[in-house]
């Protein structure tokens, strides 16, 4: 017991140590607020702790150093005047302000050997914050309503869109920002029209059709891509998919049948039991023994198996509209298979184990119609088209 707890109190003390290590490493090599996360964390609880006054003298320095860092970047940047500069700026006052807010509320933190309590200076960025954020929010705004009478490519009204979001985060309505980001949306997006073709001597059943095509059951989340099965007028579309049905194989109805034998030993009731002289045996007190009375069973069992099987192959095929070149294709195939499993028996059924036994009793049902067949491998291909628009990317 005792080298069982001495064993833990030298864990306790390696881990403490180790964090206390990591700490002072990311201190002298400049992840500050890593230091400042750390020592945060450590202090939130028993901060008088005499394993934790380390943590105290960590903090104070690596807040100091961090601050200093921060804002010699700041006036670097300003007085370098870019202005693509100032979301490096917003952030950068953004960071100085959450950083105090963290330290906060544990002060005041003392440290015992020093005799005093540790020093932060906190400075109010309100303004600056403020200041920045109009600055900011007016560049990305002009930046953004510039970019969109300029743009041309899909990419391009992409990172305006990812600007104004951004805008709109920090500066909520801002101006029509969020009509430019419904404009820079549209324009970004690729627009897919969506066609089926059935190059087989089957018919397609409409309501396969109709779900295959119907997207908004795929659960698609894909923000720059939009697929139509019926295409609108007032959309230039860029691709097309086109699914293309080339094999409806449908095997004819059979009946497979087999014949099986079973024969057991079973147990079936009890009977006395008897020695060489045909005697009863008595047991200590004198009464009869009974024993388990085993007899062979047999049975004779018929099953039939109706089986139908549809084979639906395709493929799937995206070309550019523009350019009318062919991008990539992808096979699209599913195998349904329709089985019913009846079965009799002539003699004694006790002689069938369970899994033939389940069979016993059913009928013969009615097969299923070509269409329904076909209608029946609807979902796996779905599933498989599904996949195959997921991995899907355009540029």
């Amino acid at each position: 017991m005792k080298r069982k707890l001495l064993l833990f109190l030298i864990t306790i003390v390696l881990y403490s140590c180790g964090g206390k290590k990591k700490t002072v490493t990311a201190l002298n090599t400049g992840n500050y607020d890593q230091a400042i996360n750390t020592s945060v964390s450590k202090l939130r609880t028993n901060k008088h702790k005499k394993g934790k006054q380390d943590y105290i003298l960590i903090l104070e320095e690596a807040f100091a150093k961090a601050v200093d860092r921060d804002m010699n970047a700041i006036a670097f940047m300003q007085k370098e005047g870019n202005p693509a500069n100032l979301e490096r700026i917003y952030n950068s006052y953004t960071t100085l302000k959450n950083r105090q807010e963290r330290i906060r509320p544990l002060l005041p933190l003392f440290h015992v050997e020093q005799g005093r309590n540790a020093n932060f200076t906190f400075d109010n960025y309100d303004d600056e914050i403020l200041n920045t954020k109009e600055q900011l929010s007016t560049y990305l705004y002009d930046s953004a309503k510039s970019l969109l009478s300029k743009a041309r490519r899909k990419s391009d009204y992409r990172k305006v869109y990812d600007d104004l979001v951004y805008l709109n985060k920090i500066n909520p309505n801002y101006k029509n920002t969020n009509d430019l980001i419904e404009e820079a949306h549209f324009k970004g997006t690729d627009f897919v029209k969506v066609s089926l073709k059935n190059n087989t001597n089957v018919i397609i059943p409409r309501r396969l059709e109709s779900d295959l095509l119907n997207f908004s059951t795929y659960g698609l989340n894909d923000l720059w891509t939009v697929y139509h099965n019926e295409p609108q007028r007032s959309i230039n579309y860029d691709y097309l998919m086109e699914v293309s049905f080339r094999e409806i194989n449908i095997s004819p109805e059979q009946i497979r049948e087999r014949q099986l034998e079973r024969e057991k030993l079973i147990k079936d009731g009890w009977e006395y039991l008897l020695d060489e002289n045909d005697d009863f045996v008595l047991d200590e007190d004198g009464k009869k023994i009974k024993v388990d009375k085993m007899v062979t069973v047999r049975c004779e069992y018929y099953e039939f198996m109706q089986f139908k099987e549809a084979q639906v192959v395709g493929n799937v095929q995206y070309r550019n509209l523009n350019t009318k070149q062919l991008l990539d294709a992808f096979p699209l195939s599913s195998t349904y298979v329709f089985e019913h499993i009846y079965a009799n028996y002539n003699g004694d059924k006790r002689a069938l184990d369970d899994d033939l036994i389940r069979y016993l009793g059913l009928q013969a049902v009615q097969f299923p119609t070509n269409e329904q067949m076909v209608y029946d491998s609807g979902q796996d291909l779905k599933n498989k088209l599904k996949s195959i628009i997921t991995r899907y990317r355009f540029n």
